[in-house]
């Protein structure tokens, strides 16, 4: 799995989590997906991504996006 499959895959699942979790236990958790979604969007414009640096130290092999 290459560095930006790994970043879309959690920021997929947090997405989903915070979604369910907004739903099911309190409706503050909807600040969850809306904070992935606010990060991705910074992402695309600066290209900086903090999750992708995670992930790169936790040595995930890098992407054709993240590097």
């Amino acid at each position: 799995m290459t560095l930006d499959h790994a970043v879309m895959m959690l920021a997929g699942s947090l997405v989903l989590v915070g979604a369910a979790l907004a739903y099911w236990v309190h409706p503050a958790w909807i600040w969850l997906p809306a904070l992935v979604g606010l990060n991705l969007i910074q992402a695309s414009i600066t290209g900086f991504c903090p999750a992708a640096i995670l992930l790169k130290r936790l040595g995930v092999r890098p992407g054709a996006a993240f590097r």
